[in-house]
């Protein structure tokens, strides 16, 4: 892939519209300067290049309809090639659409995939999917699911949509229901577990979430779906949207997800890895919420992958 490096001759003033209101300052730079660096954008935000209004503010400032945002002259690398998205992705994208309507899109995400692009990985969810609608104006992530993680996916097709179902999030007025398979049989019916949550910790080099009196409150309820020989179908719904919250959560209670690498059993994953199971076992089911615009009930679930699906099926597997 060529890179071919080229420099914005001048300072160049850009207005801010509804289109980029609410935004953070920092995502709005990211996106406009395609190809510079996350590092090299915070760093001419911090000695003040950058100004909103002739004044200088924090990358996390969030952007109003009239700002005048000041862009200095920047090294970019431009790629000559479009980012390459699998042709299994384009097709689970293109297959995965399971509501749209003028200012959403709510897609049964594939596992195995980001949901972006970055720290290594060439394109995500998001870039699989603006490559799929070229003329699609506006498509950003309203929020996000683990790489491994299946399942309802929402994706704002307006930035007025965006900010209304973040909203809706931050108010914990979406109710988000997963299904897990843990490791071992949990012998209780329900549970809500409330541990706070403490992410980036790093243990030999990997960056973890932990339980920390210092954490972030985080809630879990956890109900009992089905009990196999070996392992716990649950239902697990999420009242707060920590990092890997419910993966941590499950593990607390000493029964963590089926083939989940970071926070599950060893031995427990390899032995399901030679059944020919081999990913993690969580999955977002539904996605329950009144329509920000219409006040209409949105209930949609996303089928489980058929992987899941036939283990589920032959118990003697579990």
């Amino acid at each position: 892939m060529n890179i071919q490096e080229n420099t914005l001759p001048k300072v160049v003033y850009v207005e801010i519209t509804e289109d980029n209101c609410d935004q953070r300052l920092d995502n709005f730079l990211i996106a406009r300067l395609k190809g510079v660096p996350k590092s090299h954008i915070y760093r001419i935000v911090r000695k003040g290049e950058v100004r909103v209004n002739k004044g200088r503010v924090d990358v996390k400032y969030r952007l109003l309809a009239g700002d005048i945002v000041r862009v200095p002259p920047v090294r970019i690398a431009e790629r000559s090639e479009e980012t390459y998205v699998p042709q299994g992705l384009q097709a689970a994208l293109q297959e995965g659409v399971l509501y749209e309507d003028e200012g959403f899109i709510i897609i049964n995400k594939p596992a195995g995939f980001a949901v972006h692009g970055g720290s290594g990985v060439s394109s995500g969810i998001i870039e699989g999917f603006r490559q799929l609608r070229p003329e699609a104006r506006f498509l950003e992530l309203v929020h996000r699911l683990d790489k491994d993680t299946s399942g309802c996916l929402l994706i704002a097709k307006k930035r007025s949509a965006l900010r209304l179902l973040q909203e809706l999030f931050r108010n914990s007025q979406i109710q988000k229901t997963y299904q897990a398979l843990l490791s071992g049989q949990w012998n209780r019916k329900k549970l809500i577990v409330t541990a706070p949550l403490l992410k980036n910790v790093s243990v030999g080099g990997e960056r973890i979430v932990v339980i920390s009196p210092s954490g972030k409150p985080a809630e879990t309820l956890f109900r009992r779906i089905q009990l196999f020989s070996n392992a716990t179908l649950v239902e697990a719904s999420p009242k707060t949207g920590r990092t890997h919250q419910i993966r941590v959560h499950a593990a607390s209670l000493g029964h963590p997800i089926i083939g989940d690498d970071r926070y599950g059993v060893d031995e427990v994953n390899k032995t399901f890895k030679t059944k020919g199971y081999k990913r993690m076992f969580l999955h977002a089911k539904t996605l329950n919420f009144q329509h920000p615009v219409t006040g209409e009930l949105i209930s949609i679930s996303a089928p489980l992958p058929a992987q899941l699906e036939n283990l589920l099926k032959n118990e003697e597997t579990i």
